[in-house]
């Protein structure tokens, strides 16, 4: 039974999709109001459908209904049940279900939202979100079916892959999905408007936030990512330039140039093709990467297993590059006679300089990431790029970003005065040309990690004396303390000063990476019951071994006593796991965290536990912390740049 009722919820909701797609077609032909008001009733009425189909296979998983194929293959009897709800994105059906889910939910949302505005682009609005659901249903209900039916039903599953039995299972893929799918309302807004031939500003307007909403999705949920890989995979890194990473990285680039440019083109009207191609890009993007993840095309740790439905993407791709940039060349006689640059110096040039910046990026990383496919098609063989690739290309790149980082926002509009430069970046070079000399006399000698200093340094001074700047201004004008200067600056600037404190939290992230990616050290030693291992200032003396038989895998600990300049640091417990459908075990590394390094403890393999013989890979990684703490800076000023605006608060 709830096999048929997610299933049929599906087909109905794709009938109510493709209706969605062909009214506001009618209505333009017929003049017929009641097309147009129709395509919000079946956006509504996907969503209780979907929700229905959701609720249904989530209670199969969490009522082990071995009957439904999906449940047998993502859950067991043994499992918690909170592992049983993460089984709704644990598998290809069910994560293409909760992609839907999260879209249709946006789309009520916008339905409910703008139901008395934008009367002339809603059913345009909301027959692009139709048109993107009709895919998804589609794929759902015929080539990805979650409801599909197994008899006879077997005793029990065979569980979860046992790598998202974590914590992060709960918030990274909803996170990271939900940033995604954000990307479709810009999209559908800018598609409303070349539809309609209205391309003024008010659909950048209108989805200002929730872009930035988007945004900072998808930021959290490769942050999210990086974390879960950090302490879960047990390699002692967060980030591997793997094809699943890349995919899930790429649509940022795109969606911040636009949050930049969008800004040039509320202030002067300019890059209009531009900021609808980046809108289109980025979306677009999110298609690729789920093609890239179901397809099975390329080898990933985190790709679903090979399945019918990459084929079916790469078409909805090609359709969608197709027929947005194909509405936009339609659409070309409107973008004529647009202002141009006044000067090189200006806030114009800065973020446009910017955008190329993001944009290069996205090209070599996009490149280094279908080279295997490319070099399959030319020579026959897969020819993966590696690490050292993407690192040589983008680390010159995300360093001039930084810089930019620093001129963007405090560069004058139209064209920058000698005093405005002087004023602005002075005391803030001054500053990071200081701390630069001081690092490199007593600590740095790298040229790469001395520059990510010093441009981050730039970063910092630059908003902490334009901040002060304000602030005086502030209590010369108004006569308030301190605290209450700044909160009114913020207040009445959210999205300004929310920027800024985006902005400190890259360049918590930056300084993280600098430091970890170039002055970590390792070292890897069998040692036997009483050795010890020594790396740096710490001393690591192997204590013994035990196991123990676990509801799902029995499980491999070996204690290690850990001295820190002498100072006993605790008892570290690495793991190994052996899953009984798993040919190799799942190693669960332990690392002890402070602001200065993390001392992150492998356990690579082991003797027979009675024989106490265990070989240990040991990483001391500097400054990561930073780069997680950066991420809750970013989360903070994001919610600054959004929260609702009072009355009479500037939006500059």
């Amino acid at each position: 039974m709830t096999a048929t009722i997610g299933h049929t919820s599906i087909l109905v909701a794709l009938l109510l999709a493709l209706w969605g797609m062909t009214a506001p077609i009618l209505g333009s032909r017929s003049g017929r109001e009641r097309f147009f008001a129709s395509t919000r009733a079946a956006i509504l009425g996907q969503f209780l459908l979907v929700t229905l189909a959701s609720s249904s296979l989530i209670y199969a998983l969490v009522t082990t209904d071995f009957s439904i194929r999906y449940v047998t293959l993502n859950t067991t009897r043994a499992t918690p049940i909170y592992y049983r709800v993460t089984g709704l994105w644990g598998a290809l059906e069910g994560s293409l279900l909760l992609w839907e889910w999260i879209l249709i939910i946006f789309s009520g949302l916008v339905a409910w939202i703008y139901k008395d505005r934008h009367r002339e682009l809603m059913p345009w609005v909301l027959m692009i979100f139709s048109t993107v659901s009709a895919f998804f249903l589609a794929v759902i209900a015929f080539a990805s079916n979650p409801f599909e039916s197994i008899f006879p039903a077997p005793l029990d599953g065979r569980g979860l892959n046992p790598l998202l039995e974590d914590a992060n299972m709960l918030t990274h893929p909803p996170l990271l999905y939900t940033g995604f799918v954000g990307l479709t309302v810009p999209y559908a807004f800018a598609m409303a408007a070349l539809i309609r031939g209205k391309l003024d500003e008010a659909w950048i307007t209108t989805t200002r936030r929730w872009t930035i909403t988007a945004w900072f999705f998808l930021t959290l949920g490769n942050l999210v990512g990086a974390w879960w890989s950090y302490h879960v995979l047990g390699w002692g890194g967060y980030w591997a330039w793997d094809p699943v990473e890349n995919a899930a990285f790429m649509p940022l680039l795109p969606a911040t140039a636009f949050l930049h440019s969008v800004q040039v083109q509320e202030r002067r009207r300019m890059l209009k093709v531009w900021n609808l191609s980046l809108i289109i890009i980025a979306f677009s993007l999110t298609i690729f990467g789920t093609f890239l993840t179901r397809s099975g095309i390329l080898s990933s740790i985190h790709a679903f297993s090979s399945g019918p439905v990459g084929t079916v993407f790469l078409a909805f791709l090609a359709l969608v590059l197709l027929g947005s940039f194909g509405l936009l060349a339609y659409r070309a006689d409107q973008f004529k006679g647009q202002p141009e640059l006044d000067s090189v110096v200006s806030r114009e040039s800065a973020f446009l300089l910017n955008n190329v910046v993001l944009v290069s990026a996205l090209f070599t990383i996009l490149l280094g990431t279908i080279f295997p496919l490319i070099s399959e098609a030319v020579v026959g063989v897969q020819v993966s790029v590696g690490a050292p690739y993407f690192n040589s290309v983008t680390v010159p790149l995300f360093l001039l970003l930084v810089f930019l980082m620093g001129v963007g926002p405090m560069i004058a509009w139209r064209k920058a005065s000698w005093d405005n430069l002087k004023r602005n970046f002075l005391w803030p070079s001054a500053a990071a040309l200081l701390i630069a000399l001081i690092l490199f006399i007593w600590l740095i000698r790298d040229f790469l990690p001395l520059l990510g200093v010093t441009l981050s340094t730039f970063v910092v001074a630059t908003i902490l004396f334009d901040t002060t700047l304000a602030v005086r201004a502030r209590r010369r004008i108004a006569g308030e303390g301190v605290a209450t200067a700044l909160v009114t600056l913020t207040r009445r600037n959210q999205r300004r000063y929310g920027g800024l404190i985006v902005h400190l939290g890259i360049v918590l992230i930056v300084l993280g990476i600098a430091g970890s990616m170039s002055y970590s050290i390792e070292r890897q030693a069998t040692l036997n019951l009483g050795e010890i291992l020594a790396l740096g200032h710490y001393k690591i003396r192997f204590e013994g071994l035990s196991g123990s038989q676990q509801p799902t895998h029995y499980r491999v600990e070996a204690a290690f006593r850990v001295f820190n300049n002498g100072h006993e640091s605790g008892l570290f417990s690495p793991t190994l796991k052996f899953f009984p459908n798993q040919q190799s075990p799942v190693g669960r590394a332990v690392f002890r965290s402070t602001f200065t390094e993390d001392l992150y403890l492998i356990l690579s393999g082991f003797s027979e536990v009675g024989q106490n013989r265990a070989t240990l890979k040991v990483l001391v990684r500097p400054l990561v912390a930073w780069i997680w703490i950066g991420g809750v800076v970013i989360a903070l000023g994001t919610i600054v740049a959004v929260w609702p605006v009072r009355k009479g608060a500037e939006d500059g």
